[in-house]
């Protein structure tokens, strides 16, 4: 398969490309898919209900499977992804392996999370179509401490144990990727424990990256102080020596945000407004292309404005359209349109493959479900390129 020269415009709109991996069946399920999560009154319904019936033990795992289960995720193990895996690489496209358990909140648990995302590590390393390994750093060790940390408590001393505990999960992880050669993403999360998270990743980073972007940190632009948070990274890795990398977001927590500002009486730490979240995110693309040879960044985003920004970037300033530093990334079952017509026409590109057990992963399921409802336009968008191609097919 050829893809499209340095010349060839990128299009968004080209669903033969975004679709081409996808059967027809697969195409009629997506669009009820989206259908229904396109209806917030039958999300808000429909996840306590499942919650509830999985809790009771109700035969409805089955049909979870063959839904959304089967077009989000890859598989309830990483050899159960191989399929999945294959798919992606033939379309020119990466797999991040997510191993997307939430909710567990025992040592015990934190330490069988460490070890599966050590064998994504080693998965990695024998696969080249996975370049990143990636961690939610509340899945390997306790929130409460993390909160402490961040508001600069006192910790008891269990908790400075569990503290040492979950750095030490982190850091066998780091390690691994380093040895490996596997770049790996520490996931953002809620503001109340993102600066102890911060600290953490700046320390992996000024370890693990002197000679080029093993750990990347994540930076959510919804919120106002982040593109100031990537600039001082960066000042800091270049004063130190080291390489910072820089994964990209909008963000994914806004709703839960502002409803603790408000409760507790402190100021939102969200942009006002999507346009000025959208400013700061573009913003944090150019500032990473300045300095792209000391740093990597992956920009994690649906939004096609950014991502035509990115890539246009790319060609004004005469960067390879694969450059070792410079990744997009979407969510596997989600846009597209913008992962296989990006990879197509020659950049890297990679999919977030979230696996795990069906019924362990229903609350990342359920988040996610919810996060699509409130983004303005995105079930709506996925609808329309579905029917296109579905139109397309038919008069083919």
């Amino acid at each position: 398969m050829v893809q499209e020269t340095q010349d060839h415009p990128l299009s968004f709109n080209n669903t033969e490309i975004a679709f081409r991996g996808r059967s027809d069946n697969d195409l009629k399920r997506a669009y009820w898919l989206f259908k229904l999560l396109g209806s917030q009154l039958l999300v808000k319904i429909g996840t306590p209900f499942t919650r509830f019936a999985l809790r009771i033990g109700l035969p409805i795992s089955g049909l979870i499977r063959r839904t959304i289960y089967r077009h989000f995720c890859g598989g309830e193990t990483i050899s159960g992804c191989k399929a999945a895996i294959q798919s992606l690489a033939d379309q020119h496209t990466g797999t991040i392996l997510d191993y997307s358990v939430e909710g567990e909140d025992s040592e015990t648990d934190f330490d069988h999370t460490c070890e599966e995302i050590l064998r994504t590590v080693a998965y990695a390393q024998a696969h080249t179509h996975i370049p990143f390994s990636v961690f939610k750093p509340s899945g390997l060790g306790p929130f409460s401490v993390l909160e402490k940390i961040n508001r600069r408590e006192t910790l008891s001393t269990e908790e400075v144990l569990a503290y040492d505990r979950l750095k030490h999960r982190i850091d066998r992880i780091c390690k691994a990727c380093h040895d490996a050669g596997v770049s790996v993403l520490i996931d953002a999360e809620h503001s109340w424990i993102q600066q102890a998270i911060d600290d953490i990743a700046r320390e992996m980073m000024q370890q693990y990256n002197k000679q080029t972007p093993i750990v990347y940190n994540t930076y959510q632009l919804y919120r106002n102080d982040k593109l100031a948070s990537l600039k001082a990274d960066y000042y800091l890795a270049e004063t130190a020596g080291f390489f910072l990398g820089a994964k990209l977001v909008r963000g994914a927590y806004m709703e839960t945000e502002r409803e603790r500002a408000a409760e507790l009486g402190y100021p939102v730490p969200i942009q006002p407004d999507k346009a000025t979240t959208d400013r700061d995110y573009d913003n944090a693309v150019r500032f990473c292309l300045d300095h792209i040879d000391r740093l990597g960044m992956m920009a994690g985003t649906h939004n096609e404005a950014s991502s035509l920004l990115l890539a246009t970037e790319i060609d004004r300033r005469n960067l390879p359209r694969d450059h070792p530093h410079i990744y997009f990334a979407q969510l596997l079952g989600m846009s597209d349109n913008l992962t296989f017509n990006l990879a197509e026409a020659g950049y890297r590109v990679a999919k977030y493959m979230p696996y795990g057990p069906v019924k362990a992963v229903m609350p990342y399921l359920f988040r996610r479900a919810a996060e699509n409802t409130a983004v303005v336009g995105q079930v709506g968008r996925e609808l329309a390129l579905i029917t296109k191609e579905i139109k397309r097919r038919k008069h083919r």
